[in-house]
């Protein structure tokens, strides 16, 4: 009698665990979101996540980050979203090296989503392609980038709101030169 009640126990937990995984969709794990001041070295160029949300258009703060728009960029659809992630980059070696120019973020269905190209002239936070002098920083000190509540270069992305059911999210960053480098974004 007990052994058959063992027997019954152990059919039921393996169907549930079976019943459990119904509907349920495989997707791909490209990274995890443990991204808390993660160093990564893209090329020669060392770079950290400040941090990554979604931004509101409409908050004092949030609208600062949207100015220097190009010309005719239409905001987001009702199934998109402001998401600004903010860089901090700086040149660990002896000799000047450009920062990357060339970024993008992939969501757990393989979809690829580009920045915004945000004029720097007209936004102080936006992330500028320059040459670091050896030890030098991105954003540099005490300017309003480094200064500011993000502390970091500002890449300004138009998602799909369909990503907050395809995460994790990856940043890669792709240098002038060197391996091309990942950091898991929250979202």
């Amino acid at each position: 009698m007990r052994s058959r009640r063992f027997w019954i126990l152990i059919c039921l937990v393996a169907a549930s665990l079976g019943l459990s995984a119904c509907g349920k969709e495989a997707h791909p794990t490209v990274a995890d979101a443990d991204n808390d001041g993660v160093l990564v070295d893209a090329g020669d160029v060392t770079y950290q996540l400040q941090i990554s949300r979604e931004l509101n258009q409409y908050s004092v703060e949030d609208s600062q980050y949207l100015k220097g728009l190009p010309a005719g960029t239409p905001q987001p659809a009702p199934d998109q979203l402001w998401y600004g992630v903010f860089l901090w980059a700086k040149n660990q070696t002896n000799s000047p090296l450009p920062v990357a120019d060339r970024f993008d973020i992939i969501d757990t269905q393989g979809n690829v989503y580009t920045p915004i190209d945000v004029n720097p002239a007209l936004n102080p936070y936006a992330w500028r392609p320059m040459d670091l002098l050896p030890s030098g920083t991105e954003p540099a000190l005490n300017t309003t980038m480094s200064e500011g509540p993000t502390q970091g270069g500002l890449l300004l992305f138009k998602l799909n709101d369909a990503v907050y059911s395809d995460r994790p999210l990856v940043l890669r960053i792709h240098p002038q030169s060197g391996e091309s480098a990942t950091i898991s974004l929250d979202l």
